[in-house]
């Protein structure tokens, strides 16, 4: 008996890298449209941007319905494995209660589900810790205790190159995203108890960049005993290269390497390309 880790596409893991990680991915339905695509599978970071530009309006993500959640558990228990499923947070999507109620009446014992009251790499990181069980041996049980533990240290953080989705997605208005734009204000989003919330705002991206940083001392800095990395969005991974070199200070004592991610439609639908971020457990 063996135990496995299911994630959903909402944590940026491509069904390729999946199955170099050993892990499962579910995929998330993008409609741009009247076109449909799977997130991970049949629609990478890339192409979305190229998609999410052109578009005059942003496009929908439907959530995993219990029918597939059933399949998958069905099919990845059946020779007596556990499975553990991380989810987006059910503040964010329904993908978490269905998996729940499904695992609760069919799959007892066998499927142990994680809200990770996060989505992108703070999915990941919970995901690549989760691996880091398995491979100490931990149960399905002893896994989901220590996720369930754990998930509320783990912060997640970026500065936005624009404020035009978070306009067309109704967070802020157009008053306000057009005074922003002229004043190059950059806003910075959190992760805060499950939902991304605006957090700050600076002008410019040094003042940007230096607000994430402050926002990391405040949170009491990175464990680099756990999983850590950076993001961004869009077409170039210019802008993090800048701030991860101008932000050395944080990370050349604890690590040589700063692991860096594509951010995916799920929230790349909100922010829009142009952003950069940080994600790691606080110490």
């Amino acid at each position: 008996m063996a135990v496995k880790i299911m994630i959903d596409s909402a944590s940026d893991i491509s069904l390729s890298e999946a199955e170099k990680k050993g892990v499962i991915m579910i995929p998330m339905l993008i409609t741009f449209g009247e076109e449909e695509f799977f997130d991970g599978v049949d629609l990478l970071p890339e192409r979305f941007y190229e998609k999410l530009v052109e578009s005059d309006e942003l496009p929908k993500t439907s959530q995993i319905n219990p029918f597939r959640f059933e399949e998958e558990f069905e099919k990845h228990t059946k020779n007596g494995d556990e499975l553990v499923v991380i989810t987006i947070s059910s503040k964010l999507s329904g993908t978490y209660e269905g998996a729940k109620q499904v695992a609760a009446e069919k799959f007892a014992g066998k499927v142990f589900v994680v809200d990770s009251m996060n989505a992108a790499i703070g999915e990941r990181l919970l995901c690549d810790y989760a691996l880091r069980l398995v491979s100490k041996g931990k149960s399905g049980a002893e896994i989901k205790e220590e996720l369930d533990k754990q998930k509320s240290r783990i912060n997640v953080m970026a500065m936005l190159g624009t404020l035009e989705y978070l306009k067309k997605g109704g967070r802020i208005s157009k008053t306000v995203a057009f005074a922003g734009e002229l004043l190059s204000l950059k806003p910075v989003v959190a992760v805060v108890e499950g939902e991304v919330k605006l957090v700050g705002k600076a002008l410019g991206s040094k003042k940007g960049n230096n607000l994430l940083n402050r926002l990391i001392a405040e949170r009491g800095g990175i464990d680099f005993d756990m999983p850590y990395g950076v993001v961004w969005s869009g077409f170039s991974d210019a802008t993090l290269k800048k701030y991860v070199q101008d932000s050395a200070a944080i990370w050349q004592a604890d690590t040589d390497e700063v692991p860096a991610y594509i951010i995916g439609g799920t929230i790349g639908t909100h922010i829009g390309p142009g952003a950069v971020g940080v994600a790691f457990f606080e110490k």
